[in-house]
């Protein structure tokens, strides 16, 4: 699944065209790697997101094309969490 859809999917990042704009931007990378919007994700890739002042890891549990908004953590697994100080 790309990541642009696989962000939304899962609502890390609410809409498609954003999460793409965030990738190509430079601030994700998927296993250490930056990734552009149409990346392939596999289950247990560990995506970092940079959001302003924040920096998001998570690892990819499972793949669906569409989601309910309960089902959609489970989606994935929060591994840090961490505040960037400028």
């Amino acid at each position: 699944m790309r990541l642009d859809k696989y962000l939304k999917v899962s609502r890390i990042i609410k809409r498609r065209p954003v999460a793409k704009e965030v990738a190509d931007k430079g601030r994700i990378k998927v296993n250490g790697i930056l990734a552009k919007s149409s990346t392939d994700l596999k289950v247990d890739d560990l995506i970092e997101v940079r959001f302003g002042n924040k920096l998001l890891t998570v690892k990819v549990l499972e793949m669906k094309d569409s989601t309910k908004k309960e089902d959609a953590v489970k989606m994935y697994e929060i591994v840090s969490e961490t505040r960037i100080d400028a």
